[in-house]
């Protein structure tokens, strides 16, 4: 059953993906080669619970990390170790904090160091993609159609959309009512309302859009080992109008990277 916020729930839904945002954006600065994701994994550790909060995931379906931390063929739930992050590497960041009662849930693929232009059009055209859903967040339209415009986007551009993972409402618990595909048919699916919050992630591939799940029980790659994006926001429909409860960013402040694509979809309240 999918669970509406009130305007209170709201807002501290929105301070919990923050401090997400605010972890991203920590761990930003500190992402380069020769580092390695179990020391990024400390530090967000530390970061959240010096804010109070606890890390989502740690635990979780006994997962061993604060981070989910997945690079280039890792699609998503990599586990942080002791390997030296390579130039060139591509690293989705996947962070979730409970805060206030709620969970945020957020990531971002970065870059680290130079990588091929092949690879960057991957990542600008994932994170297109996200907006692209946001976009559909409408009271009135279905999950399908935020579905739909993901993998429409994606598609067009030879890209392979996951189908085994998909995102999620998000509330009370990590992941609640509806399931949010990346792939799917206009007009289906359940009603979007006011207060439905649903973390919206594209997981999309170089290749084909198929996976691989691993024996230690977390980890998935693309069957192809060619690279994958992995992009998320936490969103609500507020006032009958998609509305960012995550941002983006502290990310961009710490890269120096100016961009106005959350302005429209940005709302204090």
């Amino acid at each position: 059953m999918i669970q509406l916020k009130n305007i209170e729930e709201l807002r501290l839904m929105k301070q919990s993906a923050r401090l997400v945002s605010q972890t991203l954006g920590m761990l930003a600065k500190e992402i380069k080669p020769g580092v390695t994701t179990l020391h990024l994994d400390k530090l967000a550790y530390d970061f959240i619970k010096d804010h109070g909060a606890e890390p989502a995931f740690l635990g979780y379906g006994g997962f061993p990390a604060s981070l989910c931390i997945s690079p280039n063929d890792q699609v998503v739930h990599g586990i942080p170790n002791a390997e030296p992050i390579k130039e060139g590497t591509i690293l989705s960041v996947d962070c979730g904090v409970f805060w206030n009662g709620f969970v945020g849930d957020h990531a971002y693929t970065f870059e680290v160091g130079e990588v091929s232009d092949e690879v960057k059009k991957l990542l600008r055209v994932t994170k297109e993609s996200l907006y692209k859903g946001i976009e559909q967040c409408v009271r009135g339209k279905r999950v399908g159609d935020i579905s739909n415009a993901i993998q429409k986007h994606c598609e067009k551009e030879g890209y392979g959309v996951v189908r085994e993972l998909v995102g999620h409402g998000v509330g009370r618990q990590m992941h609640e009512d509806p399931q949010v595909p990346n792939y799917g048919r206009s007009g289906s699916g359940k009603v979007l309302k006011d207060g439905i919050c649903l973390a919206i992630e594209p997981m999309i591939n170089l290749g084909t859009e198929k996976v691989k799940f691993h024996n230690d029980g977390w980890t998935v790659t693309t069957l192809d080992n060619q690279p994958s994006a992995h992009f998320e926001h936490d969103v609500c429909v507020y006032n009958g109008k998609p509305v960012l409860l995550s941002t983006y960013d502290y990310i961009y402040e710490a890269l120096g990277i100016k961009s106005d694509e959350e302005k429209a979809f940005q709302v204090d309240f």
